[in-house]
């Protein structure tokens, strides 16, 4: 039996609780429809958001951003497509969770779920695996309320990218709760989602390295 959310728990505590949760239910029905509002506006142009009721519209990246997710994903890319283990999603992945939409900088559907996907679908489920590379404008959302809402939707594995100091933060969720497995920037990281990957961490942030990397798995 799943155990109840202790924000529940604590809600439960007040005489008015009935109330509160009217209340709520109430601004959750008029962000339903800012929602679809959303959905109707959006394009494929726009790197957009729609994060507990609001539009988050995203600037454009500095160039070592750029270059990191590039390098992630030529090495999870070759190698899912090599291995054929599913199909993995850059930047404009837009991805339905129950309340909020994310476009993460990386993410990866196993098979199971992306055998299922169409040609011309546009909205997403809950990756197996995502990838943020953080940044100054993006960080307190990706380590908090991304966090806490894959984490909920039971997102397997969660990396967070720092370009600053060139380390990985790597999250493993496990009884329905993110552990953190491994912070390094000098080791070799093993992706529970994408079976058999392992690759070097430094093959992230240089483009020499991440060259050796992708002909390694690809042998």
């Amino acid at each position: 039996m799943k155990t109840t959310h202790k924000i529940v728990k604590d809600l439960l505590e007040h005489p008015n609780a009935l109330l509160l949760m009217q209340e709520a239910q109430a601004i959750l029905s008029q962000e339903a429809q800012k929602r679809i509002d959303f959905y109707n506006t959006i394009t494929e142009q726009e790197k957009a958001e729609f994060i507990n009721g609001e539009i988050i519209f995203h600037s454009p990246v500095k160039l070592k951003h750029n270059k990191v997710s590039k390098y992630i994903l030529k090495l999870l890319d070759n190698y899912v497509d090599e291995h054929n283990l599913g199909y993995i999603g850059i930047e404009k992945v837009l991805i339905a969770l129950t309340r909020n939409d994310y476009e993460p900088d990386i993410c990866f559907f196993g098979n199971e779920k992306s055998e299922n996907f169409q040609p011309n679908q546009m909205r997403f489920p809950a990756p197996d695996l995502v990838v943020e590379v953080l940044s100054k404008s993006t960080e307190f959302r990706d380590r908090r309320i991304k966090f806490e809402d894959y984490e909920a939707h039971k997102v397997s594995e969660y990396w967070l990218i720092d370009t600053e100091s060139e380390s990985v933060e790597q999250y493993i969720l496990v009884d329905e709760k993110y552990e953190l497995k491994l912070k390094s920037s000098d080791s070799m990281i093993e992706s529970k989602s994408i079976d058999g990957l392992r690759v070097p961490i430094p093959a992230f942030f240089d483009s020499d390295l991440n060259m050796k990397a992708v002909q390694e798995i690809m042998k």
